[in-house]
């Protein structure tokens, strides 16, 4: 029996040393990506878990926030949500999403959940907390706002300068109401004062219903004013004056858990060049129909 050439033994030594790195790179990106996901939704089994969503920024888009709602709220291993709260507000409707996907997870799914004010929750950004079982802020946080705002810029006097000339047709009186080309007329300023006022009263019973005030107690305060954590205790537009680390705290023990409870929060989404590639890139594109959007936006925002 003769015995095989190098050159073959050395081609079976390298496949097979080939076969063990694939192999082992494998059960490492097996154990990498289980700890990672056990990291992000917390260990199961291991203590009791309390799930954070964020509330950052002006609300654009209620989607993001209400889906994470949505989860932990459907979640029975959740035993509770803080709702972490760092915004000026932002659109009505939006704002609006929010407080009624807080509402169902408080009043339908019958699970706790709290609002811990940061530096600002105001506007539509306190819209939505008061819909939770309990606000938290600190002494300097800026809450309340309860007001709605539309907006905009008429550049009538820069087209004339410019020799140009605006030209709409239209079929109903008010259809270019808030053209940014002309004057309001007394009739349509009366017509979008009586939208911002529905707005306004709608604002007013939601808070009224989530912090189960009366609306007219909740109307003295509904100027647009803002107040500091302190001055919003004695209001009843805040619940407790605490940090972050209290309202943790203090929604553990009000469920039930004992000792140091395992926080889980939303996967972060890493947008990339590869996301930029192969992913949605609408937003990174010129759209004609956002060049449409001129028309007039409603919005529970503090400026």
């Amino acid at each position: 029996m003769h015995d095989q050439p190098p050159s073959r033994v050395f081609l079976w030594v390298l496949l097979g040393g080939g076969a063990l790195s694939l192999f082992l790179v494998g059960i490492f990106f097996l154990v990498y990506f289980s700890v990672r996901s056990q990291q992000r939704d917390g260990f199961s089994g291991f203590g009791d878990k309390i799930a954070v969503v964020d509330l950052d920024g002006v609300i654009l888009s209620p989607k993001e926030v209400v889906e994470q709602l949505r989860k932990y709220g459907d979640d029975d291993t959740i035993k509770a949500i803080v709702l972490h709260v760092n915004s000026p507000g932002g659109g009505a409707a939006a704002s609006e999403e929010i407080y009624r996907e807080i509402l169902r997870v408080r009043d339908k799914k019958k699970k706790r959940i709290v609002a811990s004010i940061e530096t600002v929750g105001a506007s539509g950004a306190y819209y939505a907390s008061s819909a939770t079982n309990k606000i938290f802020a600190d002494n300097a946080s800026i809450v309340g706002s309860i007001g709605v705002i539309a907006e905009w810029y008429n550049y009538e006097e820069l087209i004339k300068w410019a020799k140009l000339k605006a030209i709409t047709l239209k079929a109903g009186e008010f259809k270019d109401t808030g053209s940014p080309t002309r004057p309001m007329t007394p009739q349509e300023r009366a017509y979008m004062q009586g939208l911002i006022d529905n707005m306004h009263t709608q604002f007013i019973h939601s808070v009224a219903v989530g912090r189960n005030m009366k609306d007219d107690q909740v109307r003295a305060l509904a100027n647009g004013k803002v107040w500091t954590g302190e001055q919003a205790l004695p209001l009843k537009l805040v619940d407790q004056i605490g940090d972050f680390r209290a309202a943790i705290d203090d929604t553990a023990k009000s469920v039930g858990i004992k000792g140091e409870p395992t926080l889980v929060h939303p996967e972060k989404r890493h947008e990339g060049l590869l996301a930029l590639l192969f992913g949605d890139t609408s937003e990174y594109l010129p759209n004609p129909a956002r060049a449409l959007e001129t028309n007039v936006g409603f919005y529970y925002l503090w400026k």
